[in-house]
Parts: C-alpha cells; sequence; structure tokens
C-alpha cells in the first residue's frame, strides 16, 4: 500500500483553452474571477484576450438582433424646419432606406409655434418613438412610424415660457406595462416678470398609464450640454454633469432608482466629445479628445464602479469624421462628416462607407427600431 502523501494535485488549464472561456463572460464575471491566477489579473491588457472579448461582443447573438423587424431610424435635418424621418434596413449594413411621413401634428408645431428642429428621445421602444422638439422640449410626440397612429404628450408644467425644460430619457417600465418620460424643469431667467416666482428646479416623471406629469424627489446630474441619452432593459441613461465633472446617470424606470457612474475620462469635462450608445446589447461610450481624429470605444461592466469601464477599441479616421450618431449591428457606429454627409464605419472590417445622406451638426441622429403593428389604441390607454 503506498503512503500517505501530503501533496496537493494542481489541475492546469492552457491559456488558449481559459481565455476562449472567459472571453465569453460579462465584465462583471471577468472582474471577479481576475484573482483566481496570476495570467488572469490584467486579461484586458493582454492583446490575445481582448481580441477574443471584442469578436465575441461584436458577434454575440443578442436579443436585439433576434428577429428580422429590427430596423434603424434616421433622424436627419439638413436645413431647418425641413426635418426627415429614413428607415435604415437592410443585413448588417442597413444600405436600404426609405422616408417615413411624420404626424401631422409635427407640421402644425412647426408653423404655429415655429418648431426648427425634431430629435428623437432614447430609442425605439416596442415600436414606438418618443419625438420632441429640438429647442424647448415642450412639443412631445410618441408615436408609431409603422401604424402612423400617434399621440400628443400633455404639458409638464402651465408656465411653459418661465421654465426651461430638459427631456431626459424615455423608456417602458415592464413592472406596470407603462411608458414612462423623465425632465429636468428648472427656472428660465430670460423670461422673468414681476409676476413670476422663482423656485428651485425639480425632477418629474411622465406616465403614459395615467397620462399626467408627477414629481420625483430626485437630486441628479442634468444632462450635459450637447450630449444624448440612450435606454437599455429598463433603464435611462445619460452623461450627467455636476460641479464641473462628469459621470454616467443611470435612472431605473421600475424601481425609480438613480445610480451614477464615475467618467472614465479624467476630471477635465470640456476635453472630450462623448456620445453614448449601445453596441450590440452593452452600453458604450465612444469618447475623443476634441479637435482630434483619434476615436476610443469603451463599454461599462458594472453600474456605479467606475474600474468597470473598459476600453475596447481605439479607432484613428480620417479628418474628415466629425462626430458619431449612433450604432447599428454588431460592429457599426455611424457617424457625421464635416462636409455634412453621413457614414457607416466597420468595427469587424476597419472600413468606413458613405451611406447616401445628409444631416446638419446638430439634431441628427440614429436609433434602434423594432416594428410593430398594434394600432394606437391598443398600446395607449
Amino acid at each position: 500500500m503506498a503512503a500517505p502523501t501530503n501533496e496537493k494535485k494542481v489541475s492546469y488549464i492552457p491559456d488558449d483553452i481559459a481565455f476562449s472561456i472567459l472571453s465569453k463572460l460579462p465584465v462583471k464575471s471577468l472582474k471577479r474571477f481576475s484573482s483566481v491566477c496570476k495570467s488572469w489579473i490584467n486579461l484586458f491588457e493582454n492583446p490575445i484576450f481582448i481580441n477574443m472579448f471584442r469578436n465575441n461582443l461584436l458577434f454575440k447573438s443578442n436579443s436585439l438582433y433576434a428577429n428580422d423587424d429590427v430596423y434603424l431610424i434616421l433622424d436627419q435635418l439638413f436645413e431647418l424646419y425641413d426635418w426627415k424621418f429614413y428607415l435604415l434596413y437592410g443585413e448588417d449594413k442597413f444600405q436600404n432606406k426609405l422616408k417615413l411621413d411624420l404626424p401631422d401634428y409635427l407640421d402644425y408645431i412647426r408653423e404655429a409655434y415655429d418648431v426648427e428642429a425634431i430629435s428623437i428621445l432614447g430609442s425605439g421602444i416596442n415600436g414606438i418613438l418618443c419625438i420632441y422638439d429640438h429647442d424647448t422640449h415642450t412639443e412631445v410626440v410618441l408615436w408609431n412610424p409603422a401604424t402612423r397612429g400617434y399621440m400628443k404628450v400633455p404639458y409638464s408644467v402651465p408656465d411653459e415660457d418661465s421654465n426651461d425644460i430638459s427631456l431626459h430619457g424615455f423608456g417602458y417600465d415592464h413592472v406596470r406595462d407603462d411608458y414612462k418620460i423623465i425632465e429636468h424643469v428648472g427656472y428660465n431667467a430670460s423670461c422673468r416678470a414681476p409676476s413670476h416666482v422663482v423656485f428651485d428646479p425639480f425632477w418629474e416623471i411622465y406616465s403614459l398609464d395615467s397620462n399626467s406629469w408627477r414629481k420625483i424627489n430626485y437630486d441628479m446630474p442634468i444632462r450635459a450640454r450637447a450630449t444624448n441619452d440612450v435606454y437599455l432593459n429598463g433603464v435611462c441613461h445619460w452623461w450627467g454633469e455636476t460641479n464641473n465633472e462628469t459621470c454616467l446617470v443611470s435612472f431605473n424606470l421600475c424601481n425609480e432608482v438613480c445610480l451614477t457612474t464615475p467618467s472614465p475620462l479624467g476630471d477635465v469635462p470640456d476635453g472630450f466629445g462623448v456620445h453614448l450608445t449601445v453596441l450590440n446589447g452593452s452600453l458604450a461610450l465612444i469618447s475623443n479628445r476634441k479637435k482630434t481624429a483619434s476615436y476610443q470605444i469603451s463599454i461599462l461592466g458594472e453600474f456605479g464602479v467606475k474600474e468597470s469601464w473598459i476600453r475596447l477599441f481605439d479607432v484613428q479616421l480620417a479628418s474628415c469624421i466629425e462626430r458619431p450618431i449612433g450604432a447599428g449591428m454588431k460592429g457599426n457606429i455611424f457617424f457625421r462628416k464635416n462636409d455634412h454627409e453621413l457614414a457607416c464605419f466597420d468595427l469587424t472590417t476597419g472600413l468606413i462607407e458613405d451611406i447616401g445622406l445628409q444631416g446638419t451638426d446638430y439634431a441628427c441622429q440614429v436609433v434602434h427600431y423594432r416594428i410593430t403593428l398594434r394600432s394606437i389604441g391598443d398600446i395607449f390607454v
């Protein structure tokens, strides 16, 4: 009989097999497993692993693209008062485009309220778009392009002229089967009159179920100027600014809880251009130091944790590229060029192609959209 031994058996997994398995995990799990062994501590500094992780991120199956009825909506403005919406479709490149007929109400507000540009809040949710006037954020319409049905959202405050309204997010509360809109209301000092009373700014939320607004008691960072908002899995996100610092603000529509994540870009917000987007199911930040053609794309692994920002792509584009306007399926990023032309950059091939449309330096965006054919009455109660 062999004598007992105290030697421990060590199971060894080759790095190529371990990396292949780990590269399929979400960032939050990778951070947890990074302390298992030395070769896993700095996974995202290993070029072999990061290449595997990129490929899995871009090519993984995602519920957002599970069906063939996923499209992009392009909000295109080349001249003031002349806004156009296009449905983009066609395999991965979305090379086909169809001009959409806008709700009649938009023609009315263009003439009655001198509305110059229309923007989309968040993205298409269950076939619904939330569109609003780009300047004052007071004219808001919920619209189903597939059925052409629409609904005017009621004004939130009685005296619109004396208030500075800023929409921050539109999304779906799956717990209550309700659609919600978040906005910040401040005081517009330029419209001050003796009869006006200066009040503290506040937040409020619109519920489609009740077709009404109500105040919410939060002190959240407001959206930084010239930045966008996105919606993902019941949460509205925007790039917030407070005390000369920036952060990601995430507002959960189901429990109405806010969480902030520090910026990975440092303490100088004016030094960078930032754009939030959804990259194949992950929240992504496209950033670049202003006046350069170098872009970085990072994804967030865990809300509230600064260290979970992972910088995955460094892209050097032509100097004619001005700014990103949205992401398509998998590795497609849409940009506006300084000659007003719109282009699509493919992260998987490194190629950039014009898409045959133009847009101004503002109020031009691309959002995801999934067709639903329910009538407006079935959606709005």
